[in-house]
């Protein structure tokens, strides 16, 4: 195993641990078909989470995985017009990642430096193919704000934050789509 491989592949501990509470979870709280999808979903979020969090990186398979995973769940999710689900779905899709990608290109404009990373795009895209269009800007605000305690727990035990401090957004973007996704079909 390469040095590379090495880095991107995740902490056991932490993704069996993270695995087996969202099966447990998902399983125990939410009907079959939306069981399965938040299995999927956070199986994925948490090795994306866990990659990011140490390596700055967010695997293609995770990215590119969850979307196509999200557009085939929506499908499966409306037995009465699951084409429309689909398409609607990689449309969130398409609109998620061209929206982030936008910041993106605007913040560079004007720091003359990158501030998000295509993995981000990339799971935009994702997060606009699992959840309906009036909770996307909540899975954003939620992933932001916990990016914000994380910032201010750092400060206050003494870590130097400033400008171009990096920061794993996808760590906090990860967990925040399953929560979000979780919420929207829990059984009311």
């Amino acid at each position: 195993m390469t040095a590379a491989t090495a880095k991107v592949r995740g902490s056991a501990a932490v993704v069996a641990g993270g695995i087996a509470a969202v099966l447990l979870v998902s399983a125990l709280l939410l009907p079959w078909p939306a069981a399965v999808a938040s299995a999927m979903l956070g199986t994925l979020m948490i090795v994306g989470a866990d990659v990011d969090a140490r390596t700055f990186l967010l695997p293609d398979m995770v990215t590119l995985g969850a979307t196509a995973c999200g557009i085939l769940a929506a499908a499966l999710l409306d037995p009465f017009a699951p084409w429309s689900a689909a398409g609607a779905a990689a449309a969130r899709a398409a609109a998620s990642a061209l929206a982030l990608l936008l910041v993106g290109y605007a913040y560079a404009a004007l720091r003359r430096r990158d501030g998000l990373g295509f993995g981000d795009v990339k799971l935009a895209a994702a997060v606009g193919a699992w959840l309906p269009l009036d909770v996307i800007p909540l899975c954003f605000a939620l992933a932001t704000g916990a990016a914000l305690i994380a910032v201010a727990i750092a400060r206050l035990r003494g870590n130097a934050i400033d400008a171009v401090t990096r920061l794993p957004f996808g760590a906090f973007l990860c967990p925040a789509l399953w929560l979000v996704f979780y919420a929207s079909v829990l059984p009311g």
